[in-house]
């Protein structure tokens, strides 16, 4: 079994900082890409940002200058790097992973359970 587990959700003032972490653990071969998708009540599910096992990145252009996107391959980690926060930011985020979990080239895709993170004005 694989569990994708987020951390460092909270509720910050505008323009303040939040680091999200993300921590993949079990039957793990090979993680390929990951990423962190967020969603609000009543709207589909978005992508915030991923990041390929060569460490390639791709935002969402709301994002752009303002979040990173980072991973430890050794630690099958996930990092976002969120600053100038805004409260159109909140929002539960969640992490993705595309996993092998054998010797075959077939990837599955888990979810963490999210991570709630709220912005005031």
């Amino acid at each position: 079994q694989v569990q994708l587990v987020e951390s460092g959700g909270g509720l910050v003032q505008a323009g303040e900082s939040l680091r999200l972490s993300c921590a993949a653990s079990g039957s793990i071969f090979r993680i390929n890409d990951m990423g962190w998708y967020r969603q609000v009540p009543g709207k589909q599910r978005e992508l915030v940002a991923s990041i390929t096992s060569g460490k390639s990145t791709n935002y969402t252009d709301s994002v752009k200058d303002r979040f990173t996107i980072s991973r430890d391959n050794a630690k099958n980690t996930v990092y976002l790097q969120m600053s100038s926060l805004r409260p159109d930011d909140t929002a539960v985020y969640y992490c993705n992973a595309h996993i092998i979990t054998g010797p075959l080239p077939m990837f599955q895709i888990y979810w963490g359970r999210g991570t709630q993170v709220t912005v005031s004005s």
